[in-house]
């Protein structure tokens, strides 16, 4: 899916139907709205809020008005919503703006509760190690997020595994490890 077009599409969409949206937004389509990466994503992931039955039957019905765009059924989606519970106090406070239609506001997690969620999901399913080298994550920024994400999984290989990843990211992005 191409996000910025289809976000946009969605915006005009919601206003001719006499609704509003705001919602926080992770993920490669966080991403692509930033312009951090280009890559093309399957959904639209939002933390928060619950998306209301009122908007997730306007996403189907642009959906299927758009079959252009190769939308997958739940292209909008709240899949990443028990992240919440993780999050680390205050995070809401840090959220930044990424984009603001007429009836569609989009924001997503300040950069070092991006990252964690980020590195998390690279560690977890091993598909996002470009996303996080995109994200140039300095020593500092890796070095604050590893505790949070090595105690995501009680697994009692999760550590190993979070840190076997660390490093091949670090020496993705040339940075010396011990």
């Amino acid at each position: 899916m191409d996000v910025k077009k289809t976000i946009q599409l969605f915006d005009a969409h919601l206003k001719r139907n006499g609704l509003y949206f705001e919602a926080i937004i992770i993920g490669g389509a966080a991403l692509n709205v930033m312009a951090i990466i280009k890559r093309e994503t399957m959904d639209v992931d939002c933390l928060d809020p619950a998306i209301p039955s009122e908007i997730k039957a306007s996403a189907e019905q642009f959906r299927s008005a758009h079959p252009e765009l190769a939308l997958s059924e739940k292209w909008l989606n709240n899949g990443p919503d028990s992240l919440v519970r993780d999050l680390e106090d205050g995070w809401k406070g840090r959220v930044i703006s990424i984009f603001e239609g007429e009836a569609l506001s989009l924001k997503t997690l300040g950069r070092i509760d991006l990252l964690k969620t980020k590195l998390f999901a690279y560690c977890d399913r091993e598909t996002d190690l470009q996303d996080c080298i995109a994200l140039s994550p300095t020593p500092k920024e890796l070095e604050a997020c590893f505790q949070w994400v090595s105690e995501r999984d009680g697994n009692p290989l999760w550590i190993d595994n979070v840190k076997a990843h660390f490093t091949r990211l670090k020496t993705a992005l040339g940075i010396e490890h011990e």
